[in-house]
């Protein structure tokens, strides 16, 4: 296959994914009355209305590049990882815990071990499926799954008996950090006109770099990228799997750790008892998806959908109801789940009938890890 078509392909596929996604959105608004043109236009003049709208998208896309950047080393060494809900919860909890145990410590040692703890909490929480798949071989698709409900009920308990009563405002709600551990800053905030925009999106910024780095300038992200291609051919190179599969687990629950670091010290400064697990989480996966699992891509892609977001409440000022308003972020995921149609038209555009052939092959290979909880 020519590399060149298939660098096109790579990055017309999440374009067409997501003009298919609105397309399909304004039909669905047109099916059920509603005017698509001015639905767009609410959400997009919503979305970039003032300085403080545009701190908003920054304070959204933050959490979702580290959650984007934890599934995608997981998914290069070939793991669903669909624990990083949790994993940033964890991130979250024990970032706010630390912040709040030292209220009167300066800044230059608060903020740096609050954000390593969250990092190291949401890596221990990896591990544990990390370890279960090296040495077990059970599916992490599973034990993620159901790690992410063991640890939103242990945070809720943790808050609700665990921490100290100083540290409570409410049942449920934890009082706010105080300016030693905060990630926003006054000139942020008043650079874009009171929003809640922080450090946290520099931080995201910095670790896209840092991650690229890693991935593809260092032994380490070619054993994790080799395990992830065939685990099996990287054992007899001499490669350890069992010891990659821990280490990309680990650093993927850390990246999301820090999503719910950023999430805590940065757009709410406390916690709060949850309901369910936290959405940053599986819209990080859809993030990655949609941005191919490259930097330049999620960075992209966290920032569309915070705008999606965004902009979607303002859709519903305009009369559109909440379920058609939030059903755009979906349907862009709909097309991504089906990139395989989208690459063989792409194909059949580009190319001929070889290369269409080349397309289908590749894409429907089977993949004899996928059978047993590895690459999806």
């Amino acid at each position: 296959m020519n590399d060149r078509s298939e660098r096109i392909r790579n990055i017309l596929v999440p374009i067409i994914s997501v003009i298919l996604g609105f397309i399909l959105g304004a039909i669905l608004m047109a099916v059920f009355g509603f005017n698509p043109i001015e639905g767009y236009n609410a959400m997009f003049s919503s979305a970039f209305q003032s300085k403080m709208s545009i701190g908003e998208i920054l304070v959204g896309a933050g959490p979702l590049i580290f959650t984007a950047l934890g599934f995608s080393v997981a998914n290069s060494a070939g793991f669903f990882n669909i624990g990083l809900s949790g994993q940033a919860l964890c991130g979250w909890v024990a970032s706010i815990w630390v912040a709040l145990s030292m209220p009167d410590s300066p800044k230059i040692i608060v903020l740096p071990l609050a954000i390593i703890v969250g990092a190291l909490a949401g890596a221990a929480a990896a591990a544990i499926p990390g370890l279960l798949r090296a040495f077990f071989g059970t599916s992490e698709v599973i034990v993620t799954i159901m790690m992410n409900y063991v640890i939103l009920y242990v945070a809720n308990h943790i808050v609700n008996h665990v921490m100290s009563p100083d540290v409570i405002a409410n049942k449920g709600v934890t009082k706010a950090v105080g300016l030693n551990a905060s990630l926003r800053e006054p000139w942020l905030t008043e650079l874009f006109g009171g929003s809640r925009v922080n450090m946290g999106i520099i931080l995201a910024l910095v670790f896209l770099v840092v991650v690229w780095f890693l991935m593809k300038r260092t032994t380490l992200g070619f054993e994790i990228r080799s395990v992830g291609l065939n685990p099996f051919a990287s054992e007899y190179a001499g490669m350890s799997s069992k010891r990659t599969i821990v280490i990309s687990m680990i650093i993927s629950g850390a990246l999301a750790g820090l999503g719910g670091v950023v999430y805590g010290l940065g757009t709410f400064m406390n916690y709060f008892v949850q309901g369910s697990s936290i959405s940053i989480g599986f819209d990080g996966m859809a993030v990655s998806l949609l941005g191919n699992g490259s930097s330049i891509g999620i960075l992209l892609s966290a920032l569309l959908f915070s705008v999606l977001k965004l902009g979607g409440q303002g859709m519903q000022f305009s009369g559109i109801p909440s379920e058609l308003a939030n059903s755009v972020i979906p349907l862009i995921i709909f097309f991504v789940a089906i990139n395989y149609i989208v690459r063989v038209g792409l194909a059949k555009v580009m190319g001929g009938k070889k290369e269409v052939a080349t397309v289908q092959k590749v894409e429907s290979a089977p993949n004899d890890e996928s059978e047993k909880g590895g690459k999806v």
